[in-house]
């Protein structure tokens, strides 16, 4: 939503899918793939692990924020079983998994040329930390719907492939 809010991404995908897993596309800029100032590793890693690492902090970020304070996407990682994440940017499409908690599957990989931009994340949540890890459709719909209205120029679609 952030994006959306600073102008450079106008759709947002959900998608329920048939293992319950959760996949969010969106078509703004991409996470940065370069090497953190200071963390040394990808910036990628850092947003998905580091709590306040996201755009909304160090002065250089969005003026505006619809988001969670920074904790939005490390947290969703640190509860979930595995995520995805996939950036098209800088040409390429850009990937990296972690797994339980949060830990990095290996590192920052570039694949394929792409003219693309934007930010994949598919995460399943952790069974052992949550009573439910079935997402309720309707709940969904009616908070994207929401946010949908509050962001103009902002489409979000939601898909259940359950």
């Amino acid at each position: 939503v952030d994006e959306a809010l600073a102008g450079y991404a106008t759709h947002i995908e959900v998608t329920l899918l048939p293992d319950n897993g959760v996949r969010v596309v969106d078509n703004g800029r991409g996470i940065p793939v370069a090497e953190h100032p200071t963390e040394h590793k990808s910036t990628v890693e850092v947003v998905m692990t580091v709590l306040h690492a996201g755009g909304k902090f160090g002065g250089g970020g969005y003026s505006v924020s619809g988001g969670l304070h920074g904790v939005g996407i490390s947290v969703v990682n640190a509860l979930s079983t595995r995520v995805d994440t996939e950036v098209r940017r800088d040409g390429y499409v850009w990937r990296q998994s972690f797994e339980k908690g949060g830990h990095p599957i290996g590192s920052l990989e570039r694949g394929e040329a792409t003219d693309e931009t934007g930010t994949s994340q598919t995460f399943w949540a952790d069974g052992e930390i949550f009573e439910t890890t079935v997402f309720d459709f309707e709940t969904l719909r009616q908070r994207f719907q929401q946010m949908a209205f509050l962001n103009k120029g902002l489409t979000i679609t939601l898909t259940d492939l359950r």
